[in-house]
């Protein structure tokens, strides 16, 4: 088996075709287990942010593979998969590894750095794991990649390099509407973008904070934290009428706020944050309104790490973080690498042990009046001498299985001793480390070993 990634982000596709392709709630479910489901995948995980949709599979094949999950993908967008492969990128075994680190690393992110990425995986991870979705490999991977997101965060301070989308927002504000603090904002959903909109504004000064939600118990927790006050969907037009500031993130997938509903005379700056869109366009058609949504931030250059503002250190802190990712990730496939050989090792010491088994049992039977001090002593040298001639050459495959074409080694070993790695039974004999155990090696009764059954 082996991890396969399929999908699309800001860096391949339009805003306007990853709204179409972004997924949420009952549908994200939904396709997780369609994923699951699919022809040569033994595991899924899906990730869908406001600026991509990623799947995660431990397939068994990787053509039909990709073909399968590209059509899922279009079928899910209604986009005919011949004009949504062009915005596709596919990546497999190490790049797989290596991209889902980058990503939770914010390195991918439309704005370098952000830090909203590590709790969006870790989101899709336990969604995952609650919908039964998840087995071994993606689940080992997913936990290191997040430990990596954390580590790159802590040691490179990236989240510094690269704002997050909500001060991205708000810096494109300042330039509308002139410096900030004191304006009066609505910010429209509750969930985890909206309460950091909500703090951010907060910290920048901005007062008169009003919280909108659909369910307005939501609303009233998350005005609480940030000292503002909430109201319900319904009142958004006179809200919208005090606001200067108005961030939108509800993830509905249907349109929160049209141009009947502003009837202020501006300045009004609207950030929509949402994919598919919360804010109509027609909006940009009345006077004194200003919207910036996930495209014009995309274009504005700030934050991607190559834009204004982030000098040389930001470059600096970009590449000591994918140093990081890149250390990570070959740590990773070592392990992994390693982990595959050891069945074969397994294999290996218990068919040792089972030679040992066949040999003791003929000697008992031969000679079986043996000296039972004679009769360890011969145990324990047999022992001895099967454990150090496969000491070394199951430390070395163990070591070469590390390299990119460790499993040769491996596949090498399984033909000149005719294993078969896959059998519990070996698991069974050889024990957890892996060291040669037989029933022999203990002292029996008389009678026992008259039987030969030692």
């Amino acid at each position: 088996m082996s991890v396969l990634a399929v999908g699309l982000s800001h860096r391949t596709a339009p805003v306007a075709l990853l709204e179409r392709v972004a997924v949420s709630g009952d549908s994200l479910v939904k396709l997780l287990h369609d994923v699951h489901r699919s022809e040569c995948v033994a595991e899924a995980m899906v990730v869908s942010t406001c600026n991509r949709v990623e799947i995660y599979a431990d397939v068994h094949r990787f053509h039909s593979a990709v073909s399968g999950l590209s059509e899922l993908l279009g079928t899910y967008a209604d986009v005919p998969v011949e004009h949504l492969t062009p915005h596709l990128y596919v990546h497999y075994e190490d790049r797989a590894v290596s991209h889902l680190f980058s990503v939770t690393s914010g390195l991918e992110s439309m704005v370098v750095g952000e830090g909203q990425i590590l709790g969006q995986v870790r989101q899709a991870l336990r969604l995952a794991q609650e919908e039964g979705t998840l087995g071994s490999t993606l689940n080992e991977v997913a936990q290191h990649a997040l430990r990596v997101g954390k580590r790159v965060h802590t040691d490179t301070g990236i989240d510094h390099a690269g704002a997050s989308l909500v001060g991205v927002g708000l810096e494109l504000a300042e330039r509308v509407l002139g410096p900030i603090q004191g304006k009066r904002a609505l910010v429209v959903g509750a969930g985890s973008m909206s309460a950091l909109s909500a703090a951010t504004l907060a910290r920048a000064g901005v007062t008169g904070i009003v919280i909108a939600n659909r369910t307005y118990e939501r609303a009233v927790r998350l005005a609480e934290t940030v000292g503002g006050r909430p109201a319900r969907l319904d009142d958004l037009p006179a809200e919208l009428a005090q606001a200067d500031i108005v961030i939108s993130c509800t993830g509905g997938g249907n349109l929160v706020i049209t141009p009947e509903m502003i009837t202020g005379t501006g300045p009004l700056f609207l950030l929509d944050l949402a994919l598919p869109h919360d804010i109509d366009p027609g909006v940009r058609a009345l006077p004194g309104v200003t919207l910036i949504d996930l495209e014009a931030i995309q274009n504005s250059g700030l934050g991607s790490g190559t834009g204004p503002g982030t000098g040389t250190d930001g470059g600096d802190v970009v590449e000591a973080a994918r140093r990081i990712v890149a250390e990570e990730v070959a740590g990773h496939l070592e392990v992994v690498r390693a982990a595959r050989v050891t069945p074969t090792v397994v294999a290996l010491r218990s068919k040792a042990a089972g030679v040992v088994e066949a040999e003791l049992g003929r000697l008992v039977s031969r000679v079986p009046d043996m000296d039972q001090r004679v009769r360890d002593e011969v145990i324990q040298t047999m022992r001895r001498v099967v454990d150090k001639l496969l000491h070394e050459p199951t430390v070395r495959v163990k070591q070469l299985a590390a390299s990119p074409s460790g499993d040769h080694y491996a596949e090498a070993l399984r033909e000149l001793f005719d294993l078969d790695p896959k059998m519990p039974e070996a698991v069974r004999q050889a024990g957890i480390d892996g060291s040669v155990r037989s029933s022999q090696m203990t002292r029996s009764s008389p009678a026992t070993r008259r039987k030969g059954e030692l």
